[in-house]
């Protein structure tokens, strides 16, 4: 039972259930909107979240440690290669579009772990996007919502009208939403200058707005034009879902609370579609 547990803890903090968690948003977007499952695609978006994931996790670790990284930082670094190794693979069977719009993405995610900025424009000596004051949430969820939604439509060539765009503010904001048990974790550990929204403006009143973008959620749904009769159903269940996780957040969570469980929604919302259709 010992290598199970152990196993379990490399699929987390590798990141193989985050990547998991975005290619099921992805399969979403392609069900909602009768598109067909690229495995190119798939794989491209499964790889490149892993590597990215683990280069903006563990980049400073790498970066500073590097003469005694630990055992289990080595065999991240590994897997985080491999994985960009056959991102690449995936990637040149793309179209240009579709390469060019993960590009972008790309980038952002760069921006946001590496200090290349001016210093003058933040609070710390982290010149990186992640170091502005408040704006880590925000662009969290703008990459999720590029690669979840915008990364399928366009490689789809499906066209970018009125309810892609109610959409891609529905995943935003549960994105949005999703990451605040994250905040509300880390309140022990980040730093004030970082200004996450729990920082901001209470435990209290960030569940309080949560539930509230919640509702907004739920309500974008009824404004679509074209959708499934079980959308509606669906999209409350997994807010409410998202709901409960959220009200019963706090500082002292249990090791998997955010990291398994939260991140693990996606395939929840996944799961009742596949059911429920």
């Amino acid at each position: 039972m010992h290598w199970l547990k152990r196993l379990f803890q490399f699929y987390i903090i590798s990141n193989i259930h985050v990547a998991l968690a975005v290619c099921c948003l992805v399969v979403i977007t392609l069900l909602n909107f009768g598109m067909k499952i690229d495995i190119k695609l798939m794989g491209f978006i499964f790889f490149g979240t892993v590597s990215s994931y683990n280069f903006v996790k563990y980049f400073g670790l790498a970066r500073f440690h590097h003469k005694r990284l630990a055992p289990w930082l080595r065999h991240i670094q590994i897997f985080a290669f491999l994985a960009f190794i056959a991102m690449l693979a995936f990637a040149v069977q793309l179209k240009p579009k579709t390469l060019m719009a993960a590009s972008l993405i790309g980038m952002l995610t760069f921006l946001y772990s590496i200090p290349i900025l001016p210093r003058q424009w933040f609070l710390d000596k982290k010149s990186n996007l992640r170091a502005i004051s408040g704006l880590k949430i925000y662009i969290i969820a703008l990459v999720w919502t590029g690669v979840a939604v915008f990364l399928p439509i366009i490689d789809g060539v499906y066209p970018i009208g009125y309810d892609v765009w109610i959409y891609a503010t529905q995943i935003y904001l549960y994105v949005w939403v999703a990451t605040l048990p994250f905040e509300i974790r880390d309140l022990q550990y980040d730093s004030l200058k970082l200004a996450t929204i729990p920082q901001q403006i209470g435990l209290n009143a960030t569940k309080f707005l949560g539930m509230i973008l919640l509702v907004v959620v739920v309500l974008l749904e009824f404004f679509k034009d074209d959708y499934h009769p079980m959308n509606p159903v669906i999209v409350v269940l997994v807010m409410a879902v998202t709901a409960l996780f959220l009200m019963f957040s706090k500082k002292l969570q249990g090791q998997y609370y955010s990291s398994f469980w939260v991140e693990g929604i996606p395939m929840l919302w996944l799961g009742l579609i596949l059911w429920l259709y």
